[in-house]
């Protein structure tokens, strides 16, 4: 019984780690086999007290057992000691050599596919290394030394052993019909349970909406549901379940008694000593235990196999990145060409043969209605997702061969929703980087025009902004995301609607930002409804249905009235 799943091979990574885990087995089932060697103390020593210290009522025969048996109880108990500590330890670095790859590879799935739900492949991790540090895998490795104990039985008496055979093929029989009559219950339940969260979930981070369009009955209806669906396929389980188990402890009962029964007719017909018969109860009571526990620990082992086989499905669907080389620093030049994207679950296209280009120091305005492709122009800019066609460029490298980390530095992204994530100001728009300096964070918030906003929040650049953001207003939140954005003065900058949630102070704030990035040789491309920020572009485009209805350049804003604060903001940048 392992965790060992298929076309594990093809990702070095999970390879790895699973050829590591069964060194870690191998070492905890060699102990396994010395601790049910030295789980024969106890019957041996009554044994011998039955057969020769009670004949004998020698002393010294009695203290000498004694002795021995206390000393290799002690090395039970080391050896009991060693095995937790491996099992612990190799908990440990499996969670250490799949955390980080599985991180990555979730979030990459979740770029390649937005409809999917990766969240519970993380919680598939933390069950699998549970299991590794429960008790569940100590009784899965006992049990292969079951047999020593039958044997022993059998060379006590072939009846005996007859006796212990039977009664540990019927357990271990019970035991695979459970996962038989549980399997589809519990996968169903999960599914159910995984879906129920996903509700409460969402239900909670909305919970003002919900309030105010009297929508809190009819979702919490549908929790309830999904509730109901997770209840009725564990109560399904539970109930299968719980009746192997009471059908295991009645035929373990029954064997205790079969055992006694013809240890006694034995002892009666003087083919075996009433030590005997006490001593292979207790062998047989041994050699069923494991057994027994397996079956109570099934249900937990097969939740922990079927997280290694979506574990081991992930990391051979998606494989390890490739290393990447170090390309000389961009200046800015970004070249579309003939760019396709597909809706998100479907094979319609939004868009279709984007062509453009934009040069350092220029500054592009995306306009077009709701749902002519906007956004999803401007993600495929940001190198969130990968084209279903045609190229994006950065200084004529695909934006899918820099190295991810080198790309980040280069690419400012503002999605229309300002998320935040948690922790302080500073950490977020210093974008968590732990080389991220005091200095380049206030730069950052001078250059998006934010710092005497930060500087009125309860605690100014060390204020909490908590989950999403939402400790602050929409306006705070889309200014700070700005000053995320322009973090370290990126090559590449797109801001998508990020004059939605802002006030008159605020978007000239923008528009002065703006001016002075394309002063700093930056590129910059917006997602727009409003004309101020149209004037301080160099282009237009105009999208309709995924495709450019016009492309055309505008009157220049750098030297307009409207750039004069522009060097100020640039000035800040170099000196701050």
């Amino acid at each position: 019984m392992s965790l060992r799943a298929p076309r594990t091979d093809r990702d070095p990574v999970f390879a790895r780690t699973r050829r590591q885990l069964v060194r870690w087995l191998a070492w905890i089932l060699g102990f396994s086999l010395f601790l049910n060697l030295l789980a024969f103390v106890g019957p041996l020593y009554m044994l011998q007290i039955y057969e020769r210290v009670l004949t004998t009522r020698s002393l010294d025969t009695l203290m000498a057992l004694t002795v021995i048996a206390a000393f290799l109880l002690l090395a039970y108990a080391a050896l009991e000691i060693v095995r937790f500590r491996i099992l612990v330890r190799a908990g440990l670095e499996y969670d250490a050599a799949l955390s980080g790859p599985l991180f990555n590879r979730v979030m990459r799935l979740k770029l390649a596919e937005p409809e999917s739900k990766p969240d519970p492949l993380l919680r598939d991790l933390e069950r699998v290394r549970e299991f590794l540090n429960g008790p569940g895998l100590i009784a899965l490795l006992d049990a292969p030394w079951t047999p020593l104990f039958i044997i022993a039985c059998f060379l006590f008496h072939p009846a005996l052993g007859l006796v212990a055979l039977v009664g540990t093929i019927g357990i271990f029989g019970l035991a695979v019909l459970n996962e038989l009559l549980t399997r589809k219950a519990m996968a169903s339940a999960m599914t159910a349970a995984r879906d129920a969260s996903d509700v409460a979930v969402s239900a909670l981070q909305h919970a003002d909406l919900l309030q105010s369009l009297g929508m809190e009955r009819a979702m919490r209806l549908r929790w309830f549901e999904k509730r109901q669906a997770l209840l009725q396929g564990q109560s399904l389980a539970n109930d299968r379940s719980g009746t192997i188990l009471a059908l295991s402890r009645f035929l373990r009962m029954a064997l205790q008694i079969a055992i006694l029964g013809v240890g006694a007719l034995l002892v009666l017909d003087q083919q075996i000593t009433p030590g005997i018969m006490i001593v292979a109860s207790i062998m047989m009571g041994r050699a069923l235990s494991p057994v027994e526990q397996a079956v109570g620990q099934w249900s937990v082992f097969g939740r922990a196999r079927q997280s290694w086989g979506r574990l081991d499905n992930l990391f051979a669907r998606i494989p390890e990145e490739p290393a990447r080389t170090a390309l000389p620093k961009a200046r800015g030049y970004l070249d579309v060409m003939q760019l396709s994207a597909r809706v998100p679950g479907s094979a319609n296209l939004a868009l279709r043969g984007i062509t453009f280009s934009v040069a350092p120091g220029e500054c592009l305005a995306v306009l077009g209605a709701s749902g002519s492709g906007k956004t999803t122009l401007l993600r495929h800019l940001a190198g969130s997702v990968l084209p279903a066609g045609g190229s994006v460029r950065l200084d004529g490298t695909e934006l899918s061969h820099w190295p991810p980390q080198q790309l980040g530095a280069l690419i400012g992204y503002m999605p229309q929703a300002s998320v935040l994530f948690p922790g302080t100001v500073a950490q977020n728009m210093g974008r968590f980087l732990p080389e991220a300096t005091d200095k380049d964070i206030v730069a950052a918030a001078y250059l998006a025009g934010a710092y005497d906003m930060i500087k009125s929040l309860p605690n100014g650049f060390e204020t909490e902004v908590g989950p999403g953001g939402d400790r602050l207003s929409g306006g705070q939140r889309q200014r700070i995301a700005l000053a995320r954005a322009v973090f370290g003065v990126p090559r590449l900058i797109v801001l998508d609607e990020p004059n939605a949630s802002l006030d008159a102070a605020g978007e000239e704030a923008l528009v002065r930002c703006i001016l002075a990035l394309r002063q700093l040789n930056a590129a910059v491309i917006l997602s727009t409804h409003r004309s101020n920020l149209v004037a301080a572009s160099s282009q237009v485009m105009v999208l309709d249905k995924g495709t450019v209805q016009k492309l055309v350049d505008t009157v220049d804003a750098i030297g307009t009235k409207a750039a004069d604060d522009a060097p100020a903001a640039v000035a800040a940048r170099k000196g701050a």
